[in-house]
């Protein structure tokens, strides 16, 4: 029996441990998988793909994160991020007939997209904040609202955006390099032909770029800031939090508005990419975009997680779905894949609760 005490202490801080690190070792064992079962994994044309098409579903899911620490959930994210996608489709649609400077329909194509999916976002913090309704019903009837104004928008067709240098945005690289005309921006060197064309590497798709920086911004605010610090407490003990002082209201309203403009952003890099706008863009990816929350480590309980571990889980998704595709199993083995993963990642936050009580 007393031998027993001191074995207990080690094996309780390795259990902490693997619980807290369990996606990092889980999407290491991905890597190095699909790297010796799937050719050109590991290439660097590859990763970069990784990170361009894991780029709306990471913004979108940086909302979530959020909402799921103060507690709450949104449903409504996916026809936000379409929603935004087809109204910045349509402006821009509009203003290429006009005579507007290019960077100007450019612009307010993007801006009119990211405001129209905002504006949902808004409606649902002021409803759950001020109304104190549900955050699910709230968000779900939000997201019919916005799956049928979208739908109404496209008029049942996604919009194609004729547009000259959308898709340059949507697709093209920061930086190029080749050995003889070495580094040049935003495009090409001018001096390489035919077969030299295949020694120019292309580096930092923009999309990436884009999901980066929201991504260090996010950090900075859920980690630097009071507003950060509130949403933790909110999820925690929104009374307690009351009691402290902290105006629940406004921040559950910014949280949610928050949330609808991280999609509106991811319905805009959506339109980049592809140069149209569908009311269904985003629906895929809403669960997508939660299960990457949770598989980071949030609690669905509120009080709990992080935007690095939000990263990690949908990079593990990411790269579930592209190392499949790449040693050529079925698409649809991806939703079995994700989802056993989901079930895994509860199953360690309930091993992880259980160690620490």
């Amino acid at each position: 029996m007393q031998l027993a005490k001191p074995l207990a202490r080690p094996r309780r801080q390795t259990l902490e441990l693997v619980s807290r690190s369990w996606s990092w070792l889980f999407l290491l064992l991905l890597v190095i998988f699909f790297s010796l079962t799937g050719p050109g994994f590991l290439s660097f044309f590859n990763i970069q793909s990784i990170g361009s098409n894991m780029s709306s579903e990471l913004i979108m899911a940086l909302g979530q994160t959020f909402v799921i620490i103060a507690a709450g959930i949104d449903l409504s994210t996916g026809f936000i991020m379409g929603l935004a996608a087809v109204i910045s489709a349509e402006v821009l649609t509009v203003l290429a007939a006009s005579r507007l400077p290019l960077p100007l329909v450019i612009i307010l194509g993007l801006l009119a997209g990211i405001i129209g999916g905002t504006i949902p976002g808004l409606i649902n913090g002021i409803i759950i904040g001020r109304l104190r309704v549900p955050p699910f019903i709230v968000t779900l009837g939000m997201y019919g609202i916005a799956e049928g104004i979208a739908f109404l928008v496209e008029g049942g067709q996604p919009i194609s955006v004729q547009v000259n240098g959308v898709g340059n945005l949507g697709n093209g690289y920061l930086l190029y390099y080749q050995s003889s005309a070495g580094f040049t921006f935003f495009n090409p060197p001018t001096g390489p032909h035919g077969a030299q064309l295949n020694g120019v590497v292309s580096l930092l798709p923009y999309p990436l770029i884009i999901m980066i920086i929201v991504l260090l911004v996010c950090h900075w605010l859920l980690s630097r800031t009071k507003f950060g610090q509130h949403t933790y407490a909110i999820g925690g003990n929104a009374e307690a939090a009351l009691r402290a002082g902290i105006p629940v209201v406004r921040r559950t309203i910014a949280i949610y508005t928050l949330s609808g403009l991280l999609s509106a952003i991811a319905g805009v890099v959506y339109v980049l990419r592809f140069t149209n706008g569908a009311a269904d863009a985003g629906n895929p990816l809403l669960l997508d975009s939660i299960a990457a929350v949770v598989i980071g480590g949030a609690s669905l309980f509120g009080g709990e997680g992080t935007v690095i571990g939000t990263f990690i889980g949908a990079l593990i998704i990411a790269v579930i779905q592209n190392g499949l595709v790449i040693i050529g199993v079925e698409p649809f083995w991806q939703y079995v894949a994700v989802g056993a993963v989901i079930i895994l990642a509860v199953l360690v936050d309930q091993a992880k609760s259980r160690i620490t009580a």
